[in-house]
């Protein structure tokens, strides 16, 4: 064990050196004490002889790795080979499977909208949905969305069958539907009105920056070759590549700073501005936010606000600032590890505490206006409250709102 100790500590500095240099020169480190290293071998040792039940030396290796990166905070992670891979999913905006875009809703799996040309499309299934059954296995009252979405996964041509309850029928239908390659469509468009046009984006993918780009060339197309207001909805955005916010971010911004960044290492060290050029033409804008916008959301709102692009309408938004980086290792596997910590234009971290919008939305405001705070209702004026209240900032006549003066940190 105590040979095992030292190929894992050995492995684990031989590695991060190299990914480390391809950025940039690491700085030289001291040598981990020697007294550390037998305590942890001491302990996986013990564990190893006298636990209760016997526990494989890989086992043990992974859980002490998993305990190490954990530990640092709460976004950094250890990841097996089906995470690894669910984060290239994630960040690639490709995957294998029935290409349903679904929410957990008190206990039941509601489908916000099947994925156009997805196998789900062209079966019939619709947004409203509720599945019930994979595979004949309920899945009313789960938990855990991620087990549901595993399940409906899985190598393109393979089959399964899912079971969905419709509003209005008594009995579920029976989807019998063989997987495929989906493209993860992140980003979604059209008209809330003549002139006025609605962007959703639900997360920041290799691809997000270019279908925005497109989606919004679309509308001005609709609009006569000109937008009058445009909302960006980031509702629910759990964020995603640093690359594609700060791209969607400069599709709004003609100059200025979107993102500065400090951490130890040179390369965590940045400073990025947009580039001239304005896709929208200065069009008025809001942006939607609320507790489940994080990350690189966050990183696109802090900027149009803080430059006076864009108003902010929702709730405080959820407050993380910092940037991880997954570095690959041997055998599949990867840690994500946080490497900065943010900043918004005016200098400002929004670690713990997030960004407080312009306009604020109160839980109360929804019952006052019979509205429903929920996913499902996202993007559909009529039932959609905060895309209500931010159509009508953009139709009315306002003094534009204030730029956010740099400070020193």
């Amino acid at each position: 064990m105590v040979l095992a100790v030292g190929v894992m500590l050995g492995l684990g500095l031989s590695l991060g050196g190299q990914v480390s240099a391809e950025r940039a020169a690491p700085q030289p480190q001291p040598p981990l004490p020697w007294r550390d290293a037998r305590l942890l071998a001491e302990v996986l040792e013990r564990v190893r002889q006298e636990y209760v039940d016997d526990v494989s030396d890989q086992a043990l290796i992974e859980a002490a790795i998993r305990g190490m990166v954990s530990d640092l905070d709460p976004h950094s992670a250890y990841l097996g080979p089906a995470e690894f891979d669910e984060i290239r999913i994630s960040t690639s905006g490709e995957y294998s499977g029935v290409g349903i875009e679904v929410a957990l809703e008190n206990g039941a799996v509601k489908v916000i909208a099947p994925i156009e040309g997805s196998p789900a499309e062209r079966a019939g299934v619709l947004p409203g949905d509720t599945i019930v059954a994979v595979d004949d296995v309920p899945v009313e009252g789960v938990a855990d969305l991620d087990e549901v979405i595993d399940r409906m996964r899985g190598k393109p041509g393979t089959r399964v069958r899912i079971a969905i309850r419709r509003a209005d029928e008594p009995e579920p239908r029976q989807f019998d539907l063989a997987r495929a390659n989906v493209h993860l469509q992140t980003v979604k468009q059209w008209l809330l009105e003549p002139g006025y046009g609605y962007l959703r984006i639900s997360q920041f993918s290799d691809t997000t920056t270019a279908d925005a780009q497109r989606a919004i060339t679309r509308l001005k197309a609709q609009s006569g070759g000109r937008l009058r207001g445009l909302v960006l909805d980031l509702r629910n955005n759990p964020g995603g590549l640093l690359d594609a916010a700060i791209g969607v971010s400069d599709l709004f911004l003609d100059a200025g700073v979107i993102v500065t960044a400090d951490g130890r290492a040179p390369g965590a060290k940045f400073r990025m501005e947009a580039q001239p050029g304005d896709l929208t033409d200065g069009a008025d804008m809001v942006v939607l936010v609320n507790k489940g916008s994080a990350s690189a959301s966050e990183i696109v709102a802090g900027a149009l606000q803080d430059h006076g692009r864009a108003r902010l309408v929702g709730r405080q938004t959820y407050g993380k600032g910092s940037v991880q980086t997954v570095v690959p290792l041997s055998g599949g596997h990867a840690i994500k590890l946080t490497t900065s910590r943010y900043f918004t234009p005016s200098g400002a971290s929004i670690q713990e505490s997030g960004i407080t919008p312009d306009v604020v939305v109160r839980e109360e405001d929804f019952v006052a206006h019979g509205a429903v705070d929920s996913p499902a209702v996202a993007g559909k004026l009529a039932e959609d409250y905060e895309l209500r209240l931010a159509l009508g900032l953009l139709k009315a006549p306002q003094a534009p709102p204030p730029i956010r003066q740099s400070r020193a940190r």
